[in-house]
């Protein structure tokens, strides 16, 4: 190679060499105290746009595992009426019972008509419940989300509890009614409670398989973005030597054609 002075190529390629070292240096020190490996769009563009969108279903999913908690809660409010209901269409059977003993004088079945017509107003209480501004009975359905996309629901019923216990609202007394009347509406309010079963179950089942799924995207997530600490302390110690290296090696370049003035002398 010429020794020459305007143009020292040893000293430029050594230059190069330290700033790409110094570079990668940078991105391993970066990489390290974020914990992430894209710090930047130009570290993994492909990477980081399905980290975006994998970010966004594990949110979704996260609303969708509350909304799904929420149901439940619906449920577990809307069973605790239907209990509620069904004890005291256990205590009116009950009373309808004590109703019919000859033994009894009218003063007597006077007091069980004003306990069955309190009764009555807890009952017509229960079927007007709600659960944050929703109605718990009526007959309807709702529908719940249970997949991040939206693509999968399930219905939860709103039990018709005024149909079940009609008969036993409607009457005006205990003669009103047949010990059959208060047998059938505790049947219904028991139907109402295994439907309720049912659909509680199936919440929960889907809960957990929402759990599963966004585990797993965040698995896959991870292994899109979070930096391998091993690996990259292993590049950060090769980086580091290459700068001091590089460094050491750029003086002696640029050292180098002081032998140019020696020649001169």
């Amino acid at each position: 190679m010429p020794l020459t002075i305007g143009t020292n190529m040893s000293a430029t390629i050594a230059a190069s060499n330290l700033n790409h070292s110094n570079s990668m240096l940078q991105k391993s020190l970066a990489r390290l105290s974020s914990g992430s490996k894209i710090t930047a769009p130009g570290d993994d563009a492909g990477g980081l746009a399905l980290s975006i969108k994998l970010n966004a279903s594990i949110s979704r999913t996260d609303a969708t595992i509350t909304n799904v908690a929420n149901a439940g809660s619906f449920l577990q409010t809307q069973d605790g009426s239907l209990k509620s209901a069904g004890d005291v269409l256990n205590r009116i059977s009950e009373l309808k019972t004590l109703s019919t003993d000859v033994t009894k004088s009218a003063a007597d079945i006077a007091n069980y008509n004003s306990e069955f017509t309190a009764l009555k107003a807890q009952l017509t209480s229960t079927v007007a419940g709600e659960f944050n501004g929703v109605d718990l009975f009526g007959g309807g359905t709702l529908t719940v989300s249970i997949s991040e996309d939206g693509a999968q629901s399930q219905t939860i019923t709103q039990s018709d509890l005024a149909t079940n216990v009609a008969t036993i609202t409607a009457a005006a007394n205990l003669a009103a009614i047949t010990v059959t009347d208060a047998t059938t509406a505790i049947t219904n309010v028991a139907t109402s409670r295994a439907q309720n079963g049912t659909e509680s179950n199936r919440l929960s089942f889907n809960a957990e398989m929402l759990s599963t799924n966004r585990t797993n995207l965040e698995a896959a997530n991870g292994r899109i973005v979070d930096t391998d600490i091993a690996s990259e302390s292993t590049r950060l110690a090769r980086n580091n030597i290459l700068v001091q290296s590089g460094s050491v090696m750029l003086a002696q370049a640029n050292a180098s054609t002081q032998a140019v003035l020696r020649l001169l002398q």
